[in-house]
C-alpha cells in the first residue's frame, strides 16, 4: 500500500519531494534551500536528548530553547553528525532513485547498507517515476506473505484432526509418568499408603465450586458444592469473570463445609490435597489452585495437580457400593500400599463426553491414554448447550438437562437432520454441522408457522426439534463408538470394558442406548458409568484422581504450580 504524502517542498531544481506521514517528522532546510536532512522520529528524539545534555538543561527546557539558541547548539556540537548523516543518505539513495521522499525516508530508516552515488535531490531525478515506489515495496510485501503462508500452513496441518490432542504443537502436556508413562516421582512426598488415607479435593475449573474429602478406599466422607446456575442463567452461558468472582467468594466456605461433613475442623487433618489445574477456564482454575497450594504449604501436605479429564475418566473406577450390577475387583496390598477396590481395571475404553470435550480413549494406566478419536470442532455438551439457547430453554442448570427434558415430549423422527461425518471412516466427532442444521430447520419452521422468531414456536415444535437433535447426536456417538469397539476387539489386549464419563454421561437416553450397544455385540461388553451426580464437576473427582496418583507414587510441587487452560494428553497411536 502506498502512503499518501503529508506535504511537499520545492527543491532547487523545481521538483517536489514528498514528506510521508509514517517515517519523516522533521525536515531541516538550510538557508539556501538546497540541502535537506530528514530525521525519523527516533532520531529527532535523540537530537533533543543530546541538546538537553549539551546545554545542561532538562528535556522540557531543551524543547523550549529559542530558535537562535537551538541553531547555535546545532552548529557547534552537531555539525559533524549532520554531515555524517547526510553522507549516509547519499550512499543509500540508489534504492529510491526517481521516487518520492516517502520511499526515500523508508529507505533511510532501513539499517541495510548499499553502495550508490545518485541522490534523490539530483536534478536528473524525475518526480514522474512514482511506479518505482511500488516496485521497491513489493519484495517486503512478498516476504510478509511468505511468513503468513508459513503460519497458515502450520495451522492447516491440524485442520480436520481431533482437538485437545498433542501432536507436538502444545507447550504443556500431561505426562505424570514421564515419557514412557511409568516413572512416577513424589515431588512433595506421599502419605502413609499402608492404610487408608484421606485427600481434600478442590474443583474450580468452570462454573461450580466444589470440595470433598475422600478416603483412599473409595469412601466419600464429606462433599460440598456451590452452584452458579442462578448467576449465569440470565446470560445464557458461562461468563468467566462472574464465575471467577463467585469462586473467590465461595471457595473457603465450600472447603470448610466439606471438612465439617467429614468430621474435621481444618485441612491439617487430611493426609494430602488435590486440585484441578487444567484444562478449563484459566482465571477460574487459578482460584482453586492458589487456595490448594497455600493449604498444602501451610500444613506441609503432599500436593497433586489434577488433570480435569483424567479425573472424569478415573471416576469410573471409584467403587460405588449402591450399584450391585458392578462387580468390583481388588487391588492387592503391597509393602507400600494397602488393599483397595476398583470398579473397573486397566486397560479399558473410555468415552468422555462433556461440555468442552468429546473423546474416545484407550486407558492403559494412570497418565497413559491412547487417543482413538476426538471432536474436530464442537463437543457434544456444547452442541446441547447451544441448541437449548436456540430453543429458548432455561440453561441455568445446563443446556444438556434442558434439552433432555424437552426431548421426552417430542418425536425423535419428526425432523430430518444429517448424521455428521458419514464419509469419514474414523472415530472422530463433529457437532458444528449438526448445530447449524438445527438452526436452519428451526428458522424454516418459524417461517412456515408464521411466527417472528424461533422462540415463538410452539412447545410441540420445540420438543420435536429437541428430540430429533438428541436422537441424531447420540446416533453419531453410537456409530463412532461401534467402530472404536471393533478396532479394540481386533487387538490382542482383551479390552471388553467401556467407561462412559463426563457431564453428558448423566443423560439417561445416552446411557440406555450405549448399554444396548454393549449388550448386542458378539462378545458383550461391560459398561461402567458413575452415578449422575458424580458425572458432573465436583470436588470428589479431584480428590479421587489425586488418590489414584498418590497410590502409584506421584505428587507435584505446590510452590509455583501453574494452571493450564489447554492441557492435552500426549498423543499415542493405538
Amino acid at each position: 500500500m502506498i502512503r499518501r504524502p503529508l506535504k511537499h517542498q520545492e527543491t532547487s531544481s523545481g521538483g517536489q519531494l514528498s514528506l510521508g506521514k509514517a517515517n519523516v517528522v522533521r525536515a531541516i532546510i538550510s538557508a539556501e534551500g538546497r540541502r535537506y536532512m530528514y530525521l525519523p522520529f527516533g532520531a529527532f528524539v535523540r537530537v533533543i536528548m543530546v541538546l538537553a545534555l549539551l546545554t545542561s538543561r532538562s528535556v522540557t527546557a531543551a524543547f523550549s530553547l529559542s530558535p537562535a539558541s537551538s541553531r547555535q547548539v546545532f552548529s557547534k556540537h552537531l555539525v559533524s553528525a549532520t554531515k555524517c548523516r547526510h553522507a549516509t543518505c547519499q550512499r543509500r539513495v540508489d534504492r529510491v532513485e526517481s521516487s518520492s521522499v516517502l520511499s526515500a525516508a523508508s529507505t533511510l530508516t532501513d539499517n541495510s547498507d548499499s553502495s550508490s552515488s545518485s541522490s534523490p535531490l539530483d536534478p536528473s531525478s524525475s518526480a514522474d517515476d512514482t511506479p518505482s515506489e511500488e516496485l521497491s515495496n513489493k519484495p517486503k510485501r512478498k516476504k510478509k506473505r511468505r511468513n503468513g503462508s508459513k503460519s497458515k500452513e502450520k495451522r492447516r496441518q491440524f485442520i480436520g484432526m481431533a482437538k485437545a490432542v498433542d501432536r507436538g504443537q502444545w507447550a504443556n502436556v500431561y505426562t505424570p509418568g514421564g515419557e514412557n508413562g511409568t516413572v512416577f516421582t513424589a515431588l512433595s512426598g506421599l502419605p502413609n499408603r499402608t492404610k487408608p488415607f484421606t485427600v481434600l479435593g478442590i474443583e474450580s475449573s468452570c462454573d461450580d465450586t466444589g470440595a470433598a474429602i475422600v478416603r483412599s478406599d473409595g469412601v466419600i466422607l464429606g462433599e460440598s458444592l456451590a452452584s452458579q446456575n442462578e448467576i449465569h442463567e440470565e446470560w445464557g452461558g458461562i461468563v468467566p469473570g462472574l464465575a471467577k468472582n463467585a469462586h473467590e467468594e465461595k471457595i473457603d466456605e465450600v472447603i470448610a463445609d466439606a471438612l465439617s461433613k467429614a468430621g474435621m475442623k481444618t485441612a491439617d487433618e487430611v493426609d494430602a490435597i488435590g486440585v484441578t489445574v487444567g484444562p478449563g477456564l484459566e482465571i477460574c482454575l487459578r482460584v482453586g489452585c492458589i487456595r490448594a497450594r497455600d493449604l498444602a504449604m501451610e500444613y506441609n501436605k503432599p500436593f497433586v495437580g489434577v488433570h480435569h479429564l483424567e479425573a472424569h475418566i478415573l471416576m469410573a473406577r471409584l467403587p460405588v457400593g449402591d450399584d450391585p450390577s458392578n462387580e468390583e475387583f481388588i487391588v492387592p496390598a503391597t509393602d507400600k500400599t494397602h488393599e483397595s477396590n476398583r470398579a473397573v481395571a486397566f486397560p479399558f475404553l473410555a468415552l468422555l463426553v462433556s461440555g468442552g470435550h468429546c473423546q474416545l480413549l484407550k486407558c492403559i494406566g494412570i497418565g497413559q491414554y491412547s487417543i482413538i478419536g476426538g471432536t474436530i470442532d464442537d463437543s457434544l455438551g456444547e452442541a446441547f448447550d447451544k441448541t437449548a439457547r436456540l430453543l429458548g430453554l432455561p440453561v441455568g442448570g445446563g443446556g444438556g438437562p434442558a434439552v433432555e427434558a424437552m426431548a421426552r415430549e417430542g418425536n425423535p423422527k419428526a425432523v430430518q437432520l444429517p448424521i455428521p461425518l458419514q464419509k469419514r471412516r474414523d472415530c472422530d466427532f463433529s457437532y458444528a454441522g449438526l448445530k447449524t442444521a438445527v438452526r436452519s430447520v428451526a428458522e424454516k419452521m418459524a417461517v412456515e408457522r408464521g411466527v417472528d422468531t424461533i422462540d415463538d414456536l410452539s412447545r410441540e415444535d420445540k420438543a420435536n426439534i429437541a428430540a430429533s437433535f438428541q436422537n441424531v447426536a447420540i446416533r453419531h456417538i453410537e456409530q463412532r463408538l461401534d467402530r472404536a469397539m471393533s478396532m479394540v476387539e481386533s487387538e490382542d489386549d482383551g479390552i471388553r470394558s467401556l467407561a462412559v464419563v463426563g457431564g453428558v454421561a448423566a443423560n439417561a437416553e445416552l446411557r440406555t442406548r450405549l448399554e444396548a450397544l454393549c449388550a448386542k455385540r458378539e462378545d458383550p461388553w461391560n459398561m461402567f458409568v458413575p452415578p449422575p451426580r458424580l458425572c458432573t464437576d465436583q470436588g470428589s473427582m479431584s480428590a479421587w484422581a489425586a488418590i489414584e496418583r498418590l497410590m502409584v507414587g506421584s505428587s507435584d510441587q505446590p510452590s509455583g504450580h501453574d494452571v493450564y487452560a489447554r492441557y492435552p494428553f500426549q498423543f499415542k497411536s493405538c
